[in-house]
């Protein structure tokens, strides 16, 4: 327009162009924040596509819909790559919090068997960190996400909601539905590093004592067979098995135990606050009841 000296509605029409269009200017549109938090949960989590990744920002805060999400990911080229391979520990995890009371830390794992036809067989184990009380050993031959929620729901109508969830990155603990619910109930779930079984040691040790004691112990002829015989050993470890780690106490001994500490720790610092605090009294002397004229003779 300015080498031929046209104006801007001469030069629009000429070439067909609204003047609103020939005056656009792309917004920014605030995404360099998003874009930068989802280029780093992504490396964190590099097997999880965008769907649970919106649920992971939405859990921080951020109010964006999928179709966003969906738009960012695509142009930052992070799509997961399908394919096989054996597992590597990649990257790294932050470090958890040593458990100080029951529930407040819990352990997931799966324990594979099977029943004497050959019918593939799964354990689903979930212990408390603290107490090592086996809270739950969900038999059957196929285990989903949301029969997990289901069961984690069912724990905890009877007891409390536990403060965080340790488990591995298999299928069923990262599926859309676990997510969701430990967003809806506010529980820190924490993934340990893949290949790192030792991360997750409390269940571990559980499910090797349930594999020596009970699964190499009996031939299961059946599923309602299988259920019995493992909940009857799980009863067994909770309150008669003794725990080397607990003094030889049994885990639901050493939940009592701890439970009647932590109230009569709680009874003495409520009778230590609410105790009255001693006041001083001074007499005074004779010189003083002689020059003071308010003291009374």
């Amino acid at each position: 327009m300015r080498e031929h000296g046209y104006s801007e509605r001469a030069a629009c029409g000429l070439i067909g162009v609204d003047r609103s269009a020939f005056r656009y200017e792309r917004a920014d549109g605030g995404d360099a924040a998003l874009r930068k938090r989802l280029r780093a949960l992504a490396g964190q989590r590099r097997r999880f596509g965008y769907r649970r990744l919106a649920i992971l920002l939405r859990r921080e805060g951020a109010a964006v819909n999928l179709k966003r999400i969906r738009r960012l990911y695509r142009e930052e080229r992070l799509s997961v790559r399908r394919g096989g391979g054996r597992k590597r520990a990649l990257g790294t995890r932050g470090p958890m919090t040593v458990p100080q009371g029951a529930d407040q830390r819990w352990s997931l794992d799966f324990v594979s068997d099977a029943l004497a036809d050959g019918r593939r067989l799964r354990v689903l184990c979930v212990v408390d960190d603290f107490t090592r009380e086996a809270l739950a050993t969900v038999v059957d031959t196929s285990i989903s996400g949301a029969r997990v929620v289901r069961e984690l729901e069912r724990l905890v109508a009877g007891r409390r909601l536990p403060a965080m969830i340790v488990s591995d990155n298999g299928t069923e603990l990262t599926s859309v539905a676990v997510l969701r619910w430990a967003e809806e109930r506010g529980v820190e779930w924490h993934y340990i590093a893949p290949g790192k079984p030792q991360q997750n040691a409390f269940v571990e040790s559980f499910n090797g004592r349930l594999r020596d004691e009970c699964l190499n112990e009996h031939v299961f002829g059946s599923l309602a067979e299988a259920r019995r015989l493992i909940e009857a050993w799980r009863e067994d470890y909770n309150r008669v098995r003794p725990h080397g780690s607990l003094g030889g106490r049994t885990p639901e001994e050493f939940a009592r135990h701890s439970a009647r500490a932590k109230d009569r720790a709680e009874g003495a610092a409520l009778l230590e606050g609410s105790a009255p605090s001693a006041r001083s009294t001074t007499v005074p002397t004779r010189d003083k009841r002689r020059t003071d004229p308010s003291y009374p003779r």
